[in-house]
């Protein structure tokens, strides 16, 4: 594959380009599993000051939203990294780090939201395009 620097500057690379899909991999594993090690991790399973922010944000049955959502946050971005249902696990991940972003650090500065706000943004495209052919569930897809 030749490429320019018109295309480099002005586009041309399509969806199906192998540069596209290696972005794409690298964005999913990276988003993946700094969601999986860097926020759910410390989470499962959730020690009792998390649990009694979730019951603090008003979430009844706090214990039941803090395991949701560590386990969405660790499982999710791990099976967002492998590309394995993709589209269910940038969703879960989505309604999480709105709820973090807009609850659970309603009141703090921007800059305590960013990050919640950040990977919820990252998950728009994975929600809409899916996992991109270098994946886990583009495999099972030839395969079944």
């Amino acid at each position: 594959m030749q490429v320019n620097a018109r295309e480099i500057l002005i586009g041309g690379y399509t969806p199906s380009s192998t540069l596209v899909d290696a972005s794409w991999v690298a964005l999913r594993v990276v988003a993946g599993l700094f969601m999986a090690f860097g926020h759910g991790l410390d989470k499962v399973p959730p020690q009792e000051p998390f649990i009694g922010m979730v019951g603090d944000m008003g979430f009844p049955a706090p214990a039941f939203f803090a395991w949701g959502a560590g386990l969405v946050e660790f499982f999710g971005g791990l099976l967002l990294a492998a590309g394995a249902l993709t589209r269910v696990s940038a969703f879960s991940i989505l309604i999480t780090m709105l709820v973090a972003g807009f609850i659970a650090h309603a009141g703090d500065p921007f800059a305590d939201k960013e990050l919640a706000l950040l990977f919820a943004a990252v998950m728009l495209p994975f929600m809409v395009a899916g996992a991109g052919r270098w994946s886990g569930d583009s495999f099972l897809r030839e395969r079944y």
